[in-house]
């Protein structure tokens, strides 16, 4: 089985840019805030939900994986 993901959006971070519904379209929606969210709170790992994370201009998702809590992404500095 591989691995599940938890993704999460700072809505005080997000600008609505939309970067994220492209990238991962059914992984995320806007609200009629223009402001996004994940459409389930944990995922199956894949590469369009990372590479909505990489492509958000503010870098305001976080993705972990789910039980551990090891950030998969941001990277950590």
């Amino acid at each position: 089985m591989g691995d599940r993901w938890a993704v999460e959006v700072d809505r005080g971070v997000c600008i609505g840019s939309g970067m994220c519904v492209n990238h991962a379209p059914g992984g995320f929606a806007l609200d009629s805030a223009r402001q996004s969210h994940p459409t389930a709170p944990e995922t199956d790992a894949n590469e369009k939900v990372l590479a909505a994370a990489e492509g958000c201009p503010v870098e305001a998702i976080t993705i972990t994986l789910t039980g551990s809590g090891e950030v998969v992404f941001p990277p950590e500095e």
